[in-house]
C-alpha cells in the first residue's frame, strides 16, 4: 500500500505528461482493491469468531418479541443487538449484511413484520394493542409501516388472511 502511495507522489511531482493522470487514477484503484480486500478479509479470518452470530442474533430478537422489553424500550435497534453481541453496530451490521444479504435494519423490520404478522390474528387485542406491544409509540406508525411492507393494512391483514 505504501508502494501505492509512493508511486502517486511521483507522478504527482514530476512533470504531468499524457500518461500520469491515468497512471495515477491506476494506482488508486489499485489501493482500493487492497482496501476491499483488507475489508472482506476480516470476514474470512474471523468465520471461527462469528460462527453463530446470526443464531445468537436470532434468538435475541425472539428473547425481545417475547418479553416486555418492546414496550419498556421501544423498537428494536441495530445499535442494541450489536451492544448485546459485543460487536461495534458497524461491524454487525456489515456481518449481517455479508450473511443474509440484507442490511441488519433491514432484517430488524423483517423479524418485526413476521411478529406483527402472528399477532394480528389474536382478535382478542385490537391493532392498537399489537402495535404498542411491538414497540411503536404510536399505532397509526404501525399501520402505516405495515401496509409499506405487507401491502394491506393490519385490519384487512386481519379479515383476508
Amino acid at each position: 500500500m505504501l508502494d501505492c502511495f509512493s508511486k502517486i507522489e511521483y507522478e504527482l511531482n514530476r512533470g504531468i505528461d499524457k500518461h500520469s493522470k491515468a497512471l495515477i487514477v491506476a494506482n488508486i484503484e489499485l489501493f482500493l482493491g487492497y482496501c476491499q480486500r483488507f475489508f472482506d478479509r476480516q470476514f474470512l479470518t474471523r468465520d471461527h469468531a462469528n460462527k453463530g452470530i446470526l443464531e445468537k442474533f436470532e434468538a435475541m430478537l425472539n428473547d425481545y418479541f417475547s418479553s416486555e422489553k418492546p414496550r419498556e424500550i421501544g423498537l428494536p435497534s441495530v445499535a442494541y443487538f450489536a451492544q448485546g453481541l459485543n460487536l461495534s453496530a458497524n461491524y454487525f451490521g456489515d456481518l449481517i449484511k455479508k450473511e443474509t444479504g440484507k442490511s441488519a435494519q433491514e432484517y430488524l423490520q423483517s423479524k418485526l413484520v413476521e411478529v406483527a404478522k402472528e399477532r394480528i390474528f389474536d382478535l382478542t387485542k385490537s391493532v392498537s394493542e399489537v402495535a404498542y406491544e411491538l414497540g411503536f409509540q404510536y399505532p397509526q406508525h404501525f399501520s402505516r409501516f405495515f401496509k409499506q411492507r405487507v401491502g394491506v393494512s393490519p385490519n384487512e391483514f386481519r379479515t383476508v388472511n
